[in-house]
């Protein structure tokens, strides 16, 4: 192998990091990993073992090498949000493989004594690394909040997602800055294969307990008015991670939306929807919302389909919310969910350009699946085109349409809404 080439890394059984500088480093469908692929491990990423899973690599003549599994187990990183991951990791399953849980495996490998990850930096992650989240004055400012508002049911369940899961949106709610989102809703319209809050699937765990109950209109007010007033770029955003799908209260989240801007008119109220209900949704653009971001793993309804498994809507009603925000001014974006070979297949890409110019939408957030692969995989439609490449999909959305913004977070955006006279007729 000549110089500079990536070599395999592995996770020992003691759980530190092994390497066999002789076998080349290779991805989930089995390409060998170039310098190109990978960029130095990123500040905030984590290293996971994958269990059951044996390290492999190419030597010289191509040939594959299994390392067996009394030296340990094939490695993945787990990229910061900021980072959009290129290529899965390698690995052979043995007889006692069971699911992953649900995390964004990335595939890594050595270069020059270092560890490299196959990603790419898609935004400026400065607001999510873990050194802005830390665990003793967070949890210290929880039982401050806490100790104030000991009746809000919603600040005590976000306190417990800031503390328990790290979870970002979580904390900002609780020290009042940046995004925070408040989740409003413990049921839901679709079976997300990889839903992170229910998993109906024996051997499948959710990694968060989903909320289970409904708040009230004042508690998200109440929430909704500290966050926006205080916040430094403050955005308040409908829906968690921790919830279904909030549009099922979208009643309440209109009334919310009213009562906040009775208050304050500071920052943006977003929501983060599968954009299930045009009509809700409408409902919400009237009431003042400025901004959302819908989710989705594919512009073409198969794949949609197969991923979302949706009750009582189509992915025609997702174009038809995003045509409609566009008509109110309200600022729409999609998180694309990422999963490499699927959304960069070629009929991916030229399905979701499409879809782009159709509903206007000014904003695709790239979010990293958490998801084992074989998992997913048996799950959603072989896409029917060659995978391009992630780094070949994104340059494909600047060129094809520029007036697009790429990243990976929601942005701040007011929208000036125009009231009534009350003096005028009708």
């Amino acid at each position: 192998m000549t110089h500079g080439t990536p070599y395999l890394v592995y996770s020992t059984a003691a759980g530190n990091v092994g390497e066999r500088r002789g076998l080349c480093a290779l991805d989930f469908a089995g390409r060998p990993l170039a310098r190109a692929d990978l960029i130095p491990m990123p500040e905030g990423a984590t290293l996971a073992m994958l269990p059951q899973r044996l390290a492999v690599g190419l030597d010289d003549a191509g040939a594959r090498h299994v390392i067996g599994a009394r030296h340990g187990w094939a490695l993945a990183a787990l990229l910061p949000i900021g980072y959009t991951r290129t290529a899965l990791p390698a690995y052979e399953k043995t007889p006692a493989t069971e699911p992953l849980p649900f995390f964004g495996y990335t595939a890594v490998a050595g270069l020059d004594g270092e560890l490299y990850a196959a990603a790419m930096r898609t935004d400026d992650p400065a607001h999510w690394l873990p050194a802005r989240f830390d665990p003793r004055k967070l949890e210290r400012l929880v039982r401050e909040r806490l100790a104030a508002e000991p009746e809000n049911r919603a600040l005590a369940h976000h306190a417990h997602c800031a503390l328990d899961y790290q979870c970002p949106p979580a904390s900002n709610l609780v020290v009042r800055r940046w995004e925070g989102a408040v989740a409003v809703s413990p049921g839901c319209n679709a079976r997300c294969v990889g839903c992170i809050s229910k998993q109906d699937e024996e051997g499948l765990v959710s990694p968060q307990d989903r909320l289970l109950f409904v708040p009230t209109v004042d508690e998200v007010v109440e929430l909704g008015v500290a966050h926006l007033e205080r916040a430094e770029d403050a955005i308040y955003s409908f829906g968690q991670g921790c919830e279904g799908e909030p549009l099922i209260q979208w009643r309440l989240i209109e009334a919310a939306i009213r009562g906040i801007r009775d208050r304050t008119d500071r920052g943006t109220l977003n929501i983060n929807t599968n954009a299930s209900n045009p009509r809700a949704l409408q409902r919400l653009y009237d009431a003042g919302l400025d901004s959302l971001r819908a989710s989705t793993i594919s512009a073409r309804e198969a794949t949609y389909d197969a991923y979302y498994r949706p009750i009582g809507y189509r992915f025609a009603d997702v174009k038809r919310s995003l045509a409609l925000a566009r008509e109110a001014g309200v600022y729409s974006a999609i998180n694309l969910l990422v999963f490499p070979g699927l959304i960069d297949a070629e009929d991916e890409i030229e399905a979701l350009v499409a879809f782009l110019h159709e509903t206007g939408v000014r904003l695709v957030q790239l979010r990293n699946l958490n998801i084992d692969p074989e998992v997913l995989l048996p799950r959603v439609p072989r896409p029917a085109g060659r995978a391009l490449g992630i780094p070949a999909l994104i340059e494909t959305l600047r060129r094809e349409v520029p007036e697009v913004a790429i990243g990976n977070f929601s942005r701040p955006y007011h929208r000036a809404v125009s009231v009534p006279d009350a003096t005028s007729e009708g």
